[in-house]
């Protein structure tokens, strides 16, 4: 297990208020795998909070990804629903809470806001 996902959740609990505003309720197992060893993650989500264990229980969703891909969603150089719909990842069950955890990963390198862009625009043509 690389550092930078280790690090990537334990954090997730002190940003979950912030990043989990809507409804969204549910389970997520997601499966890192590195040669013939997998590490298992539970991630329980609620509006509001996060809790991140290695528990293996019955979840709403899978997300199985080679723990290569997932260091490079956890520090932005790769996007998650690009890594499913390219089939370098798999996802199962309950949509909605990949939708609702990709939001915990950053956005790649250099990424700016549009509103950010448009404002810096705007300022130079006064």
């Amino acid at each position: 297990m690389t550092e930078a996902t280790e690090r990537f959740f334990e954090s997730l609990p002190a940003r979950a208020p912030e990043v989990l505003r809507s409804p969204v309720s549910g389970t997520m197992q997601i499966d890192l795998s590195h040669g013939s060893h997998t590490v298992h993650w539970l991630v329980k989500l609620r509006p509001g909070a996060i809790e991140v264990s290695h528990d293996r229980r019955p979840a709403d969703a899978i997300w199985y990804s080679s723990e290569e891909l997932f260091e490079r969603l956890v520090t932005g150089r790769a996007q998650a629903i690009s890594a499913v719909f390219r089939n370098e990842s798999s996802f199962s069950g309950d949509v909605v809470l990949l939708l609702a955890f990709r939001r915990f990963f950053p956005d790649p390198p250099g990424t700016r806001d549009p509103r950010e862009i448009a404002r810096d625009q705007a300022g130079r043509l006064r």
